[in-house]
C-alpha cells in the first residue's frame, strides 16, 4: 500500500456549496434542538423522574452543556469540518474514539428521527381529532398508538427528506418561518401561564437537592441534556456557511435561547399543571396545557406549534446527520455513497435519502413498543446517554488540544481546557452512574421502558456496533483515518487516499 504518488494530481474532493448565513445556521441549530417538542414532551417525561424540579435540572444541565459548547466553538475556530467531533476527537485522543463519536452521533440521530417521526404523527392525529376526525372507516384514530403515529409520521419524514435534498438554504428558510410561529406561540402561552396559573410559584422548584434520589437526579440531568442536544447542528454545516465563525455564533446563540425557553416553559407548566398532570400526558402534554389556558380555537395553537416543531426537527435532524456521514465517507471510514454530492443541488443527496430510509426502518422497528409514551421514554434515555458520551469525548479533545495554554495563558486555559474537562467528567460520571442504576434495577430482561436491562441494552448496542464498523473501516477499507486520526481538511485540495 502506498500514498498518492508525488507530483500526481489527487482525486477531486467533493465540496458542499457555501450558501448559509448566520441566521440560517441559527435556524438549523434551533430546529434541531426543537424547543417546542422538548417543552411539549420532554418536560413531562422529565417531570416523571424529578417531580416539580424541572427548572432546577434544566438550569443545572445547562452548565456542563455550556462547557461543551465552548469546546465546540474553540475547536471549530482552528478546524472547521462537517465531521466536527469525529475529526476533533480522532486527532486529539484516538481514531477509535473519534470514530465512536461519529458513529454514536449518527445512530442517536437516526433514533431521534424515528422518535420524532412518531411525535409528528401523534401531533397530526391530535389535530385531526380537534377537527372532528376520529375514525377512518372502522379504524379509531389514536394519537397514543405507536403504530398509527409512526405510519402518519413516515409520510412527513419522506416529504422533509426530499426537501433537505434540494439544499440547506431552502430548508433553513422554511425552518425560520416555522420557528417564528413556534416561538410566538410558546412565549404567548407560557407567559400567560406564568401570570394566571393556579399553582403558586415556589423557589424550591430551583432546588436540585430536593430531587428524591441520586438516580433520579442523574436521569433527570441526562434527560435535560437530551433537550439541549442539537445546538451543535450549526457545526455540521460549517462547511456551507460563508464564514465558519458564524457556526460558532449560531451554536452559542441557540444554546442560550434554549435555556431561556426551557426555564420559561418549565415554570409555566408547573404554574398551570399539577405534578400528576405533568407526568401523565406524555406526547399530548402541550395540547393539554393549551386546553387549560384557553378555549377553542386558540387552545389548538400550542398543538399546531408542536406539529411545526416536530416537522422542522425532522428536517433539521436529517441535514446534520447526512453532513456527518459525508465527512466520514471522505475519509473512507464509511462507503462512498455518503459523499456523493448532487451536481444540481450541491448537497450529499444520496446520503440524505439514506438517512431518511434508515430512520423509517428504525421507526418501524420501534413498533415492538406498542405505547407511544413508553417508546419515547426508552428512546430519550438511550439517546441521553449516547449524547453525553459524544459531548464528553469532544470536550476532552478540546482540553487535550489546547493544553499548552496551561503554560502560556492561564486565563484562556480556564475556558479552553479546564471548563471542557470538568464538563466532560461530569457527563461521563452521570452516564456511568445511570447505566449502573439501570443494571441494578432489574433481575430479568423485558422489552419495556420500565426494564433497566432494556434501557441499558439500547445504548450499549449503539456503542458496540460502532466498534464493529470501525474494525471494518480500518482493516478492510484501510482508511487512512485510523493511522493519523486526522479527517479530510474541508479547505484542502487534496483528499486523503491510498492505493494498493
Amino acid at each position: 500500500m502506498s500514498e498518492t504518488p508525488f507530483g500526481a494530481d489527487p482525486p477531486a474532493q467533493p465540496e458542499l456549496r457555501k450558501s448559509l448565513s448566520l441566521l440560517d445556521g441559527v435556524a438549523v441549530a434551533a430546529s434541531s434542538t426543537a424547543a417546542t417538542t422538548s417543552i411539549g414532551i420532554g418536560l413531562g417525561v422529565t417531570a416523571g423522574v424529578v417531580g416539580l424540579r424541572l427548572p432546577a435540572v434544566m438550569l443545572l444541565a445547562f452548565l456542563p452543556v455550556l462547557g461543551i459548547a465552548g469546546a465546540y466553538s474553540r475547536l471549530n475556530r482552528v478546524e472547521p469540518n462537517a465531521g466536527n467531533g469525529y475529526v476533533w476527537v480522532g486527532r486529539s485522543l484516538s481514531p477509535w474514539l473519534g470514530f465512536t463519536v461519529g458513529w454514536v452521533t449518527f445512530v442517536a440521530s437516526v433514533a431521534f428521527l424515528a422518535y420524532t417521526t412518531a411525535v409528528t404523527g401523534s401531533a397530526l392525529l391530535q389535530l385531526a381529532g380537534r377537527a372532528g376526525l376520529h375514525r377512518i372507516g372502522s379504524l379509531a384514530l389514536d394519537p397514543g398508538s405507536t403504530a398509527q403515529t409512526t405510519a402518519v409520521g413516515i409520510v412527513v419524514l419522506a416529504a422533509v427528506t426530499l426537501t433537505a435534498v434540494t439544499g440547506v438554504r431552502t430548508a433553513a428558510r422554511l425552518q425560520t418561518w416555522l420557528l417564528v410561529f413556534e416561538y410566538a406561540v410558546l412565549l404567548g402561552f407560557c407567559g400567560y401561564g406564568i401570570v394566571t396559573g393556579p399553582h403558586p410559584f415556589r423557589l424550591s422548584w430551583f432546588d436540585p437537592f430536593a430531587i428524591p434520589s441520586a438516580t433520579a437526579l442523574a436521569q433527570g440531568l441526562l434527560l435535560s441534556v437530551f433537550c439541549y442536544w442539537g445546538f451543535e447542528a450549526a457545526f455540521t454545516v460549517n462547511e456551507e456557511v460563508r464564514d465558519p465563525r458564524d457556526a460558532s455564533r449560531a451554536g452559542l446563540i441557540t444554546l442560550v435561547t434554549m435555556l431561556g425557553l426551557f426555564l420559561l416553559g418549565s415554570v409555566a407548566f408547573q404554574r398551570v399543571l399539577s405534578e400528576e398532570e405533568l407526568a401523565g400526558h406524555g406526547a399530548e402534554g402541550l395540547a393539554y396545557f393549551g386546553d387549560r389556558l384557553a378555549a377553542q380555537p386558540l387552545a389548538v395553537l400550542p398543538l399546531v406549534a408542536l406539529m411545526f416543531s416536530a416537522v422542522a426537527s425532522l428536517q433539521a435532524g436529517v441535514i446534520p446527520t447526512a453532513r456527518g456521514m459525508f465527512a466520514m465517507s471522505r475519509d473512507r471510514t464509511l462507503g462512498p455513497v455518503w459523499s456523493r454530492v448532487s451536481p444540481r443541488y450541491g448537497t450529499p443527496a444520496a446520503g440524505t435519502l439514506l438517512v431518511g430510509a434508515l430512520a423509517t426502518a428504525m421507526a418501524a422497528g420501534a413498533l415492538v413498543i406498542p405505547r407511544l409514551a413508553d417508546m419515547i421514554m426508552a428512546t430519550v434515555n438511550a439517546v441521553g446517554i449516547i449524547v453525553s458520551l459524544s459531548y464528553a469525548l469532544t470536550a476532552l479533545a478540546a482540553a487535550v488540544r489546547f493544553r499548552p495554554l496551561l503554560r502560556t495563558d492561564r486565563r484562556q486555559a480556564v475556558r479552553a481546557v479546564v471548563l471542557p474537562a470538568v464538563s466532560a467528567l461530569a457527563l461521563l460520571g452521570l452516564g456511568g452512574y445511570l447505566c449502573w442504576s439501570f443494571y441494578r434495577s432489574a433481575d430479568h430482561f423485558e422489552v419495556s421502558a420500565d426494564n433497566g436491562w432494556f434501557l441499558l441494552l439500547m445504548p450499549l448496542v449503539m456503542i458496540m456496533s460502532g466498534f464493529m464498523v470501525a474494525a471494518w473501516a480500518k482493516w478492510v477499507r484501510k482508511s487512512p483515518y485510523f493511522r493519523t486520526g486526522a479527517g479530510t481538511d474541508a479547505d484542502s485540495p487534496k483528499l486523503l487516499t491510498t492505493s494498493n
